[in-house]
């Protein structure tokens, strides 16, 4: 049988930015972390936080440029890249924030900007809830609302008979390892056509089936219902940034969204998809330190 994992050593051997990189076990998790930038106290901290399905390869190109200006942290999701999942613990959006909250206190990281992308971005606005924070958020094609009406409750369900059944992710695994497959699946999913590099790192996760675990396991547990009620408690300057080509995340759920928060703005970005960060990384850092440098304190 295959390895299940990905394992540092083998797809993390030429891994972006692997220098920046190190394991801290932490609430149970043994978290890949990637740090970058100016040394502590001396820069904001920036915490970056990926999508369902991705990993820190996701900001190889954006985190260098947003290390000019900040401490920036990126990390794997528990049961991402190289940060193994945990039997024991659920991976629901509250339960996550809290577990991240820890791996920060563990770095001394108190963030002065959150930047997600997709669920990272819901990820984000939990953590900003439930640690009070009035930091800047930029949240890149973020899915902060339920998907609507029949779907509401078909994705869940249809997720948690995904993680039950043991050949699902195997069958993605086996899948993703055909050529040219995932960057297929990464065009038609996301409306993005990323460099040949970024396809290659996609390839390495999605064709290990612990890695396809994880994102089905995470979507099994997601629930947007209580973020979507909270989304006008929240007091911080926030922006979301929408892509033209997205095909994951509808424009109208981002305005939704937008509508619900009291300071916050809309950026659209035309000719990119979901993976915007990835095809045009110099842009979204432009709109980041722009956005960051009006509303950062100190």
């Amino acid at each position: 049988m295959s390895r299940r994992f990905p394992d540092w050593q083998v797809e993390g051997q030429d891994w972006p930015n692997r220098k920046a990189s190190r394991f801290i076990a932490v609430d149970g998790y043994n978290w890949h972390v990637q740090q970058m930038g100016p040394g502590k106290k001396t820069a904001p901290v920036c915490v970056l936080l990926h999508g369902t399905g991705a990993a820190t390869h996701s900001w190889r190109d954006l985190m260098p440029l947003l290390a000019r200006h900040y401490r920036v942290i990126s990390l794997d999701l528990p049961g991402h890249g190289f940060t193994r999942p945990n039997p024991s613990r659920q991976v629901s959006l509250p339960k996550m924030a809290k577990s991240i909250g820890l791996l920060l206190n563990e770095l001394e990281a108190s963030p002065g900007l959150i930047v997600g992308h997709s669920a990272g971005a819901a990820i984000g606005v939990q953590l900003m809830l439930e640690k009070d924070w009035h930091i800047p958020l930029v949240g890149l094609n973020p899915a902060l609302l339920p998907f609507p009406g029949l779907a509401a409750k078909i994705f869940p369900q249809l997720a948690k008979m995904l993680f039950i059944n043991p050949f699902v992710s195997h069958i993605f695994a086996r899948m993703a390892r055909h050529p040219g497959e995932t960057e297929r699946f990464l065009k038609r999913s996301t409306g993005s056509k990323i460099d040949k590099p970024g396809v290659n790192y996609y390839e390495r996760m999605f064709s290990r089936s612990g890695h396809c675990d994880g994102a089905i396991r995470m979507m099994a547990n997601w629930r947007l219902e209580d973020l979507q009620r909270r989304l006008p408690d929240i007091v911080a300057p926030v922006l979301l940034v929408h892509a033209s080509k997205d095909r994951a995340i509808p424009k109208s759920a981002v305005s939704q969204a937008a509508d619900l928060i009291a300071n916050c703005e809309v950026e659209l970005v035309s000719g990119l998809g979901h993976l915007a960060h990835e095809e045009d990384p110099q842009q979204l850092a432009e709109i980041i330190t722009a956005f960051a440098k009006t509303h950062l304190k100190g």
